[in-house]
């Protein structure tokens, strides 16, 4: 059987990483205990992790185990394509090279002359593993809305062949972003019904009402689930706030599957296609009500520490898209989709990834989690 591609468009950037005991105040100077460089971007954090999270660590007992099972005809079930631009610069090859090492596909990365690639700089607080990120996109903002547009009789679909799943985040121009999502999902001759599509509206932006139909899975954290609902992020925070009110928002403006993660507490999911609720005897919690919309809570994973939180978020993008995809057709009806099932798992490999610093270096590979 031929893999199932998962297709990430959006940012590759170096990360420029200082740890250190608190942030500094305005005007402080501090001196820091560590400082690292790696790759990152979240289009590309979230390529990796979706690469690592779809197959077992090359170098542990059990990759060597599916290599033999490969040689006997069997190959791996799930191939990432990255697509986005890097700069000619000391940091864009390197950032190509080691995708190529995590097996994924890169021929959709443009090297742009005259701009720099994207560099992220990171302050992490060693004694909360909190991180702050200041961000220059550089090439990352010559991905334009004209190299997405519709297949032509001059111009092919910028989907050949269309993926079983497109991960979306907002490291990239918005209108570029839109186009995608436009594309995406209008049916072509090549692709009858339209991409399942998830987005991660990460670093949170106002967006358009129209979009939302287009989405079949929104992934976004508590303060970007406040500014997209126009609501205070202290008002969300609120121990006592029902985020069923939120994601029911969401979904009766057209996403189909919608979560919510919290951090350290876990994360709330909600689906207006899910199967009814496993006979789970932890201590998740799930719910339905008269509209057809079904919800629930998955806690977070407990951990001796929490060293960096850098990655967490697109490590659980990266689980959440593997497990829909392996459910068939990115979660699009059918029943297949166990929501809770996709986020417990997900929340499982973001807990190992909090405990390790850096942002690709500490994303797991599936014999990790």
């Amino acid at each position: 059987m031929a893999p199932k591609t998962i297709t990430v468009i959006g940012s590759l950037n170096t990360d420029l990483v200082s740890v250190t005991a608190r942030v500094p105040s305005g005007g402080e100077t501090l001196t820091g205990t560590s400082f690292h460089t790696g790759p990152g971007g979240k289009g590309a954090n979230q390529a990796v992790a979706a690469a690592r999270l779809s197959r077992a660590n090359p170098h542990s007992a059990s990759a060597l185990k599916s290599k033999r099972e490969s040689d006997k005809g069997e190959d791996v079930d799930i191939v990432v394509k990255m697509v986005g631009a890097v700069g000619n610069d000391e940091f864009g090859p390197k950032i190509i090279e080691g995708m190529k090492e995590d097996g994924i596909d890169v021929t959709g990365i443009q090297v742009v002359e005259d701009q720099p690639t994207g560099v992220a700089v990171i302050i992490v607080e060693s004694t909360t593993g909190e991180n702050r990120i200041l961000l220059n996109p550089g090439a990352n903002s010559t991905l334009q809305p004209q190299s997405f547009l519709p297949p032509s009789p001059s111009s092919p679909s910028p989907f050949n062949p269309p993926p079983h799943l497109l991960i979306l985040q907002l490291e990239i121009p918005l209108p570029t972003i839109l186009q995608i999502i436009t594309t995406a999902s209008s049916p072509t001759p090549s692709s009858p019904k339209p991409i399942p599509i998830l987005l991660n509206p990460a670093p949170a932006i106002p967006l358009p009402e129209s979009i939302y139909p287009s989405l079949t899975h929104l992934i976004l954290n508590e303060s970007e689930a406040a500014l997209l609902t126009n609501r205070p992020v202290s008002f969300v925070e609120d121990p006592s706030f029902e985020w069923s009110v939120v994601t029911q928002e969401f979904i009766s403006k057209g996403v189909k599957n919608v979560v919510v993660t919290l951090g350290s507490k876990g994360a709330f999911w909600a689906s207006s296609t899910s199967p009814p609720p496993s006979s789970s005897t932890d201590t998740a919690s799930t719910s339905g009500d008269k509209t057809g919309i079904k919800s629930g809570f998955v806690p977070a994973e407990k951990v001796p520490m929490v060293v960096d939180t850098t990655a967490a978020g697109d490590t659980f993008v990266g689980a959440y898209a593997v497990a829909v995809v392996r459910a068939g057709a990115g979660g699009e009806g059918g029943g297949e989709l166990d929501l809770e099932k996709v986020v417990r798992w997900a929340c499982k490999a973001s807990a190992r990834t909090v405990q390790k610093e850096g942002a690709q270096g500490s994303i797991p590979w599936a014999d990790e989690v």
